[in-house]
């Protein structure tokens, strides 16, 4: 795939990831409001949790991206 293409589609889906963010960080006092009205509210997770999380999903996609690269390195030799 040409270097342009790989470059789009980083950013293409960084956009996404930032849009997915934006919208669940915009949606989430409604959907507060909305749980508490229907008595179906959720548990909270602390910070320490979420961070866990976050962190875990960062490793596996930085693992992901590595194994690709070596993938792509492997067909190039």
């Amino acid at each position: 795939m040409n270097k342009h293409f790989e470059d789009a589609w980083y950013y293409v889906r960084r956009a996404g990831k930032h849009l997915a963010r934006g919208v669940r960080e915009e949606l989430d006092p409604v959907e507060r409001r909305l749980r508490k009205a229907t008595g179906r509210e959720r548990e909270e997770t602390n910070r320490a949790e979420r961070w866990r999380e976050e962190l875990k999903k960062t490793e596996d996609e930085a693992a992901e991206r590595a194994r690709r690269a070596v993938r792509k390195a492997r067909r190039r030799v």
